[in-house]
């Protein structure tokens, strides 16, 4: 006997297939790195914050450019905070299709001022 809902759930099962089937393809896509290689960080240098496109990890977008973070942020914004050459500010800056804001640290206060 068969089952009347068969013929109508190939087709969604070939939809969901399909999509399982991208989604390794996508995830895999290698992050774009600059050409030009910036040497690590002194300690000296300010700390940033970087902010990443939300699909993106922000850990994995930091080892790409071989920053290794101070703080990786997940909840309240998807980015890290690390100490940054002036060419690695320049490099992240010039990559938007992973990058939307490089800043620099501070502090802030509940009144607005700057401390």
């Amino acid at each position: 006997m068969r089952n009347p809902l068969s013929r109508a759930t190939v087709p969604l099962a070939a939809a969901v297939l399909a999509a399982v089937a991208v989604l390794p393809a996508a995830a895999a896509t290698p992050l774009p790195v600059p050409e030009t290689s910036a040497a690590a960080p002194a300690a000296d240098h300010p700390t940033y914050i970087v902010t990443v496109h939300p699909a993106l990890d922000p850990a994995t977008v930091a080892g790409a450019y071989g920053i290794t973070p101070i703080h990786v942020y997940r909840d309240a914004l998807n980015g890290f905070a690390a100490r940054l050459s002036p060419e690695q500010v320049e490099d992240l800056r010039a990559t938007r299709s992973v990058v939307r804001s490089v800043e620099a640290d501070g502090t802030a206060s509940a009144d607005g001022t700057a401390g």
